[in-house]
């Protein structure tokens, strides 16, 4: 779930993908993605993956459950060698969702390798009305030349530097400098992994809204996510 960290209300979800091997059990994607890209089965897994998410925000829209938005992750070699932009298109007209609720989470690394075709890419995703989204923000080098040219809605600072505060000064200083720079820019701000209290204060007082993490829920099933959007509804109509 992505949160209000304010008010902890649920306000969108990111899609997480994890392998259940019969021999080797539950494999990460930090594991098996990698694997995927470069054997090319990617491409098919990923638009699976994207029309799975599409077809379970739509239930959950129309069971009046759901009114943010549900992301997806995007590896680079989905745009470098896939038409991405025209299978998300038909996804969408295949599922009837609309595009303001899907959003596409691309890595600040894979844009630097290639900033001009990701930001056509990106402005075609762009014009048919999805949100899109820099992912693990911080780590990739970004040169703040080419993101005030990236058609982007949200940056997501990556956990890395959430996780050691208020231990890690440095860290605390990247991430207020992160979170400066991108009201600046009025592009919206997530961050991910977020574990305890002190975490959750020292955001809301830098002025970052959203995040996501531990501290609010754990990745979740399908049918334990549908519980808790049920209860949540259940609560907003008591109050």
């Amino acid at each position: 779930p992505k949160v209000d960290l304010a008010t902890g209300d649920i306000i969108g979800m990111e899609a997480l993908l994890r392998w259940q091997s019969p021999e080797l059990g539950e494999i990460g994607p930090e594991r098996f993605i990698p694997v995927t890209e470069d054997n090319g089965m990617i491409l098919p897994l990923g638009a699976w993956v994207i029309e799975e998410a599409c077809c379970q925000a739509k239930a959950w829209l129309d069971e009046g459950l759901f009114a943010g938005n549900v992301a997806v992750n995007i590896s680079g070699i989905q745009i470098r060698r896939g038409d991405l932009p025209e299978l998300v298109r038909r996804i969408l007209h295949k599922t009837g969702l609309s595009a303001g609720t899907l959003e596409l989470e691309v890595t600040e690394g894979f844009i630097m390798e290639e900033p001009e075709r990701a930001i056509k890419i990106l402005n075609e995703l762009r014009d048919l009305g999805l949100t899109l989204a820099i992912d693990d923000f911080g780590t990739g080098y970004s040169s703040l030349s080419y993101l005030k040219s990236l058609p982007i809605h949200h940056l997501k600072i990556d956990k890395s530097f959430i996780r050691d505060i208020p231990g890690d000064k440095n860290d605390m200083a990247i991430t207020q400098a992160i979170i400066a720079m991108a009201t600046s820019l009025d592009i919206e701000l997530v961050a991910e992994g977020v574990e305890t209290e002190t975490q959750r204060q020292f955001l809301i007082d830098e002025g970052c809204r959203y995040g996501q993490g531990y501290l609010f829920n754990k990745p979740l099933r399908a049918a334990e996510m549908q519980q808790l959007l049920q209860a949540q509804d259940r609560q907003q109509q008591a109050g």
